[in-house]
């Protein structure tokens, strides 16, 4: 039986974009089923060695060349919100195929695309203005001045994706609810995002390495820190536990956006002996971090419809975890994780949730067991894999959906040893940049705040730059 030709557009690292783990992951598992052939951005060179020795690797500017000089049964391009993306959208709009559409609000990458690579942001505001009217018109007018709120989550900016696509590949009901709203006869599949199950590490040693106390509860969050990580409300219940008597602690692992003062919050709260902020953490230390915890916080509002691979490994890793009751996070099962309403009782359920957690150390283990258990059975990579290849046999009219490979391509390597995985490698240091104006400064942390990308400062004065030019 002829085995069916994928043509894969996707990041990989080391693109600053978590897609490019998403896919690294992935592929080994979506090439039993098809030959896949990956197309990245032009000028990007894979620091991932078993891509190249697996896989044809080809630069998009190749991808219509490709298409006509041999046939190919699919075309997926993975689509969201960094400037990493910028290829895909441009091969996205000319040679149609499937979107892999990882975010709903996609309005910060085509901001930063008509300032950055059109060159024009004026074309951003009329677009806004033509797809939403007036009150489209005015968000716009303030993003661009860098004066950004809650209400950009509501122009989703995502309908030019839609319009061009063959079909659609979400990984919550949210997706497709919100794209069947916006494009009603457009095929759209729910397929679940899959994420190596992690090895339980011993929570005593990790606490060792980092020279944690023992026996304190502590809590955790983890991923780029801003104003929609719900911070603050989580302090406010941080000082009620240490007013109980409690020794809690608060580690908050990962970068902080230069436009949220976080430092003041916490100074303001009396609780700098009690929060650590670690900065980036390397592989090996993130990790250890997850184990140290005895509860984890992954609140957001609002969301921009993601589903989130780092809530997936907390999940994986067997911890308790704290979520936001909003979009696909509304959608994990009961006794999953504890979730907690966005509303006027965010505070009062979060340091319940915090005290049950605490008192009672036999539920907290079993959340963790119920969480570990559900991302082993609902979202592996094989699961997902599987997804993937019936909904395109489905839209290409494929005969039929074959496993022609028994094992994957290659074997990930445990995500619990550091530098194990090439997939996983951290990309390298961006070289410094002289100082920005506080234009440039502004332009730079309103983007950061919308979400380009976590641990992209760099990139992100560098987008700004360009903006400041216009």
């Amino acid at each position: 039986m002829k085995i069916p030709r994928i043509a894969y557009c996707s990041p990989v690292n080391p693109a600053p974009s978590g897609i490019a783990d998403y896919s690294e992951e992935l592929l080994p598992y979506l090439a039993q089923y098809a030959d896949v052939t990956l197309f990245v951005e032009d000028g990007l060179r894979p620091s991932n060695p078993l891509l190249a020795q697996h896989l044809e690797v080809l630069p998009l500017r190749r991808l219509a060349r490709e298409l006509r000089r041999r046939p190919y049964d699919a075309l997926v391009y993975h689509m969201g919100n960094s400037p990493a993306h910028a290829g895909i959208w441009q091969q996205a709009q000319r040679l149609p195929g499937v979107v892999v559409l990882h975010d709903v609000v996609l309005h910060h990458f085509m901001l930063w695309y008509a300032a950055n690579v059109q060159r024009d942001i004026q074309l951003y505001v009329r677009a806004m203005g033509e797809r939403y009217g007036e009150a489209g018109s005015h968000i716009a007018q303030l993003m661009i001045r860098s004066r950004f709120s809650d209400a950009a989550f509501a122009f989703p900016c995502c309908e030019p994706v839609l319009a061009k696509a063959r079909g659609i590949i979400g990984h919550s009901r949210y997706v497709r609810e919100r794209v069947a709203a916006l494009a009603p006869t457009l095929p759209c599949a729910v397929v679940p995002m899959g994420v190596p199950l992690p090895p339980l590490a011993e929570r005593a040693a990790a606490r060792a390495r980092l020279g944690l106390p023992a026996t304190a509860p502590i809590l955790a969050s983890f991923g780029h820190i801003n104003a929609w990580k719900r911070i603050e409300p989580t302090l406010r219940a941080l000082a009620a536990l240490r007013a109980e008597g409690r020794d809690a602690h608060y580690m908050l692992v990962g970068s902080v956006s230069p436009n949220y003062d976080l430092k003041g919050m916490i100074e303001r709260s009396g609780l700098s002996e009690a929060v650590r902020i670690t900065g980036y953490a390397p592989r090996q230390q993130f990790e250890d971090y997850v184990a140290a915890a005895d509860i984890c916080v992954n609140l957001r509002y609002p969301t921009g419809g993601e589903t989130s691979a780092s809530l997936l490994r907390l999940l994986g890793a067997a911890r308790p975890t704290l979520v936001s009751a909003v979009g696909s996070f509304a959608e994990l099962p009961a006794g999953v994780a504890a979730q907690v309403d966005h509303g006027p009782a965010e505070g009062d359920q979060l340091l319940a949730y915090c005290r049950l957690l605490l008192d009672q150390p036999e539920v907290a283990q079993e959340l963790g067991r119920r969480a570990r258990t559900f991302v082993a059975e609902e979202h592996t990579l094989d699961k997902a894999a599987q997804g993937y290849a019936r909904f395109l046999a489905l839209l290409y009219g494929w005969p039929a959906v074959v496993r022609h490979r028994a094992q994957p391509l290659w074997q990930l390597a445990s995500v619990a040893e550091p530098g194990a995985n090439p997939s996983r490698a951290a990309p390298p240091p961006a070289s410094p940049l002289p100082p920005a104006s506080p234009l440039v400064q502004a332009t730079a942390q309103a983007l950061h705040e919308l979400g380009l990308s976590e641990n992209d400062g760099n990139l992100l004065r560098r987008i700004a730059q360009q903006i400041g030019e216009l």
